[in-house]
């Protein structure tokens, strides 16, 4: 057993402190073990936790009164009276992860234990207005429940990622993509379409926490994660966690008009023309070796890695996760953006592609709404 489960699972054996705090301390303990394992005996759970077998059973008993712990039927065919064992009950509750990008707004449903039930995917243009837009992520939203047979009052939480800076309220501040978005309230527009809290995150952020949750970088403590697509962005994991910053602007090294990368795009453009559907083909002509769209890929992974760089730099992470809809290009991308890195950084760290196509950003906005239900746990 860890020491920050010893140090988290608290026996009666303390004295003074808050008791109601240490039944919170052993109650988070006590879940954490049953998310992360196969359905226990008391006995096996005193043993992971540290608690006494006593001390386990009247949290088990006052989490399973709480329905977040349910007791398995036993198995059949054993002698004797079999030994009670407990699961998390991943099926108590649901969450909502929505990412709204500038072509398409996607919400998944999911379990406690993060585990997608339905999802649903509606086309936008980043031209639509906000009530237009707004009104698609309703349809969106709506559509992914029925799909999971979920109503909106059995959501406990809903995690939202939008483009933009987002600030503590759920507002966005500022979004330069998206037509009428600056100043949209969207945790106040989904707390009037959903039940429990609602948090709203910069997309490339959540993207990030995606990765460090269930993606390649689910091992990794530091990590810069690239946005590669029509528009680049960052998230940053340091010492395992998303790094926000004072004013949850961290990683927005792209507002700096030296780094290039708001034309970092235009490259990619001269060659495609404007039509943005075609910009993969840049990079197929590219795979199949047509000189200008090797140079136009170069040109683009040239001024992509001058910020990249800079955080390299600054953080020193174990890895780069490229994920974003360029990802799907790596083949033709990541060679030609590590020779770049080797040019700037003292070290380049190891360079690993998001798995997660698609569904990366709002994978990023479940784990996110996970983050809510277990502080709620901690509370109560």
């Amino acid at each position: 057993m860890s020491k920050n489960l010893k140090g988290a699972a608290m026996t009666e054996e303390q004295s003074g402190g808050d008791l109601s705090r240490l039944r919170q301390l052993n109650a988070m303990a006590v879940i954490r073990i049953l998310r992360s394992d196969q359905p226990l005996t008391l006995t096996e759970l005193a043993k992971r936790t540290g608690l006494s077998r006593a001390s386990t059973e009247d949290v088990v008993r006052e989490l399973a009164g709480r329905g977040w712990v349910a007791e398995l039927e036993p198995a059949t065919g054993t002698l004797g009276r079999p030994a009670r064992r407990y699961r998390f009950a991943a099926d108590a509750g649901r969450v909502l992860g929505i990412d709204i990008g500038g072509h398409t707004i996607r919400a998944l449903v999911a379990d406690l234990d993060g585990e997608v039930t339905s999802s649903a995917v509606l086309n936008v243009t980043p031209q639509l207005g906000r009530l237009q837009r707004l009104a698609v992520l309703d349809d969106c939203v709506a559509a992914a429940l029925t799909k999971a047979g979920t109503t909106p009052d059995q959501i406990w939480s809903t995690g939202v990622a939008t483009t933009g800076l987002v600030d503590g309220t759920g507002k966005v501040m500022l979004s330069d993509s998206l037509a009428e978005w600056t100043g949209v309230d969207l945790a106040g527009h989904l707390k009037r379409q959903v039940a429990g809290d609602v948090r709203v995150e910069n997309d490339s952020k959540l993207a990030a926490l995606a990765e460090s949750w269930r993606g390649v970088a689910r091992h990794a403590k530091d990590v810069v994660f690239l946005l590669a697509g029509l528009r680049t962005g960052t998230g940053l994991i340091i010492d395992g966690k998303l790094h926000r910053g004072f004013a949850n602007a961290s990683g927005e090294i792209g507002a700096l008009p030296a780094v290039g990368w708001q034309r970092a795009p235009e490259h990619l453009r001269a060659w495609a023309g404007t039509q943005e559907d075609k910009f993969g083909d840049v990079f197929l002509a590219a795979r199949d070796g047509d000189r200008e769209a090797v140079r136009a890929v170069r040109k683009y992974t040239r001024d992509v890695a001058v910020g990249v760089s800079a955080l390299i730099l600054t953080l020193d992470p174990e890895l780069l996760v490229i994920g974003g809809g360029f990802s799907r290009s790596a083949d033709v991308v990541v060679e030609p953006l590590r020779r770049e890195l080797d040019r700037w950084c003292l070290r380049t760290p190891e360079i690993r592609v998001s798995t997660f196509g698609d569904e990366g950003v709002a994978f990023g906005a479940v784990r996110l709404a996970l983050e809510q239900v277990e502080a709620m746990i901690a509370r109560n």
